[in-house]
């Protein structure tokens, strides 16, 4: 289907319409102006070398120009529908921890950013797998279902932060519960849970939990950010993060208790910190997963235009401006 991206441009259009009635005005004007001289030879000689021709070719070069570059700042564009074809894939959620510990500065630029930064290679890296997304703290919410729609999972995450969830604290338990209601029931797919978390504060119930998704088929990897020697918790505010008493909460990275809890879920434990090479080796670990038949949705694409109307735009405009008013030989 073809239309415009910015049909609102379009009414710029009239401008052609207001270069015509002055046009008129002018030429209206000009004329009458040499009929009250009452001798055309005296006109001819103070229009000597004026080419009538040329200076409506000139602006008829020039109202073309400028009609073909209002639609191209429309961009006309047409719409075209791609049907990929089906890859095969597991199903993987991401569980990102998205608690106000996780804003500490003990890595830099803040454990959240490197967390996120981590997120995104990853989903960059398994292209063709179906992957959920998973926010937690003190409790846990779906924020993208199983999709191959990566763009947006990448937008999510991006744009994850504390406030997104009032009760904080860090409990992955939820996480992990959260996953048997986003996965398929009867999907043969291999399943896996990749938890992000600093690792403080779960709670002991997390480490059972994991080894019963364990034993309903799920895989579960956990991926470390932050250091065991701690930081404060800044404030959009100013200052940092206090307890009841008034003193300044310090938080500290437990990757060892990520280490037991993805043990427990029969999976590896990872390291943010080490970057690209971490997130091949999780590649690899999840490619292990069972693959099954990942049906990828249509999508649109647009072929753009614009680029064929700009040429002959600057084409008469150089033309315009390379034509004189005088006649040859005036």
């Amino acid at each position: 289907m073809f239309k415009f991206e910015n049909p609102d441009l379009l009414f710029l259009l009239w401008v052609l319409l207001l270069q015509a009635f002055l046009l008129w005005v002018y030429w209206d004007w000009r004329r009458r102006t040499l009929k009250r001289l009452g001798s055309p030879a005296l006109a001819q000689r103070l229009l000597l070398g004026f080419s009538g021709k040329r200076f409506w070719l000139k602006n008829v070069l020039f109202g073309l120009s400028l009609g073909l570059l209002v639609v191209a700042i429309a961009n006309p564009r047409r719409a075209v529908t791609r049907e990929p074809k089906d890859q095969q894939g597991a199903d993987i959620l991401l569980a990102l921890d998205i608690s106000q510990s996780m804003l500490a500065k003990d890595v830099s630029p803040s454990r959240l950013e490197q967390a996120k930064t981590f997120a995104q290679n990853l989903v960059q890296a398994l292209e063709g797998e179906r992957i959920g997304l998973i926010f937690f703290a003190g409790d846990a919410f779906p924020q993208m279902p199983l999709s191959t729609d990566y763009d947006a999972l990448i937008m999510f995450i991006r744009n994850a932060g504390p406030e997104f969830i009032a009760d904080q604290g860090t409990a992955a338990v939820s996480a992990i519960e959260l996953t048997s209601r986003m996965f398929e029931s009867n999907s043969p797919a291999g399943r896996g849970l990749v938890i992000i978390s600093d690792g403080e504060n779960h709670g002991e119930a997390v480490v059972p939990q994991a080894r019963k998704a364990r034993s309903d088929g799920l895989v579960i990897h956990t991926v470390s950010v932050g250091e065991t020697a701690g930081a404060n918790i800044p404030l959009k505010t100013g200052g940092y993060k206090r307890d009841g008493m008034g003193q300044v909460v310090r938080t500290k990275a437990n990757p060892a208790f990520l280490s037991e809890l993805a043990k427990a879920g029969g999976g590896d434990a990872f390291d943010a910190g080490k970057g690209a090479s971490e997130v091949k080796a999780l590649v690899k670990e999840l490619n292990r997963l069972q693959k099954t038949s990942v049906e990828a949705k249509a999508y649109t694409d647009y072929i753009l235009y614009f680029q064929w109307l700009l040429l002959p735009c600057l084409l008469f405009l150089m033309a315009e401006q390379v034509l004189w008013w005088r006649k040859k030989g005036a």
